[in-house]
């Protein structure tokens, strides 16, 4: 074991200090939190983009980063168009065709074989199914434009934090053109930033979370694109109403891992509705549609992800979950999105620096030396990097 040196008065006071500048850090960015998002959600597009810049560099054979930012937006802004001009329609007529099953079956008694009537009732007593049928239809739509169009002044001096949303998102627009500009010189900044005594690990925790997300990122939103479109398919086969909607739903939900699962209720529904509406049986529509589910997650679970993430998700079923609700809870959606990296992150620390258990060939206790020593230095330092007076 190594020797531990004592905690002189001057340690505790630096120790004290430093939790109590960690403590108001927090608080300012409580404070400032409304500011500090665009910034946030800027440098988050910006960290997504940053594979395409620099594809795009090498393509076009460009020194700057201007031109290619400028193509990278054009090309994104571009894909994401020709997907809404694809996707759109469809989901618009099926978004009708859904209208229309809503109000039969708002309207209509229907007996379901081995479903109790209650459900039914139930169902119609807690869900207005009338409002939802003229939430689909083109005449709500025309109607809430007009609406908006004939009350703009109401609009601008009533709804000021509307408009103050609105220029948030041009903040974040703004963000993320200068961002992608300047990607290479703000990583540089704040890297000069960190202290030269605790550059080696701070730097080295840097990377290997930085590595670690670009992996589960890059990996997992292949995963749920695939998903997507193999839940699209599916569903349009079987024919179920909204089924490219839903498709799509679930391919956004599989960014994290089992959230796809808790889309079952509201496709059950979807099957009660048209089963009522159009006569189709409801255990045929459902039962295929369980099968979708069935196929699709088996093949994520079996082929893609082993494939594609190999073995950087690798944990207990048991873990996956706590981790999830810790995250979770800590950060909201977002903490469940990052929650997979960082929890397996978090492990191969405990295990390389607490537990000593090493993958190279060195004997327990012996490897990593220089890293060991710099997390002490941090401990013991600080502050100003000025090494503490075991004499007081």
């Amino acid at each position: 074991m190594p020797n531990r040196k004592p905690y002189t008065l001057d340690r505790v006071v630096r120790l004290v200090i430093t939790v109590a500048l960690i403590a108001g850090g927090i608080w300012l960015i409580k404070i400032l939190k409304d500011v500090l998002l665009p910034f946030g959600v800027a440098c988050l597009i910006a960290y997504i983009f940053e594979p395409f810049v620099q594809y795009n560099r090498r393509l076009l054979h460009l020194k700057g980063r201007v031109i290619a930012v400028f193509v990278t937006l054009f090309e994104i802004t571009f894909f994401f168009s020709a997907l809404c001009y694809f996707l759109v329609p469809s989901i618009i007529d099926q978004a009708h065709k859904m209208a229309d099953m809503f109000k039969v079956y708002a309207e209509t008694k229907a007996s379901i074989p081995f479903l109790p009537d209650s459900l039914h009732d139930f169902l119609r007593q807690h869900v207005d199914f009338h409002e939802l049928s003229s939430m689909l239809t083109q005449q709500e739509w025309s109607q809430v434009i007009e609406d908006a169009l004939s009350a703009t002044w109401s609009f601008i001096t009533g709804s000021i934090t509307v408009l103050v949303a609105i220029f948030s998102w041009i903040i974040v627009l703004i963000y993320v053109i200068f961002i992608m500009i300047d990607y290479e010189k703000l990583g540089k900044g704040f890297r000069s930033m960190v202290p030269p005594k605790f550059r080696p690990v701070c730097f080295k925790i840097g990377d290997d979370i930085k590595r670690s997300m670009n992996h589960y990122f890059r990996g997992q939103a292949l995963v749920s694109f695939i998903t997507g479109v193999m839940y699209c398919i599916g569903f349009s086969i079987v024919g179920l109403p909204m089924g490219i909607a839903m498709g799509l739903l679930i391919g956004v939900l599989n960014m994290v891992p089992y959230l796809q699962l808790t889309s079952i209720p509201l496709t059950a529904l979807l099957c009660l509705v048209c089963s009522v509406s159009t006569g189709v049986n409801f255990w045929t529509i459902f039962g295929e549609c369980i099968l979708i589910y069935c196929f699709n997650q088996s093949f994520n679970d079996l082929f893609m992800t082993p494939k594609i993430m190999g073995k950087a998700m690798g944990l207990n079923p048991v873990i996956i979950l706590l981790s999830l609700s810790v995250w979770g809870t800590l950060l909201g959606f977002l903490g469940m999105i990052i929650a997979l990296p960082l929890t397996t992150l978090l492990l191969a620390y405990y295990d390389e620096y607490i537990i000593m258990r090493h993958n190279d060939d060195s004997p327990p206790g012996e490897g990593n030396a220089d890293d060991l020593q710099a997390i002490n230095d941090m401990l013991e330092y600080p502050l100003d990097g000025n090494p503490s007076n075991t004499n007081d």
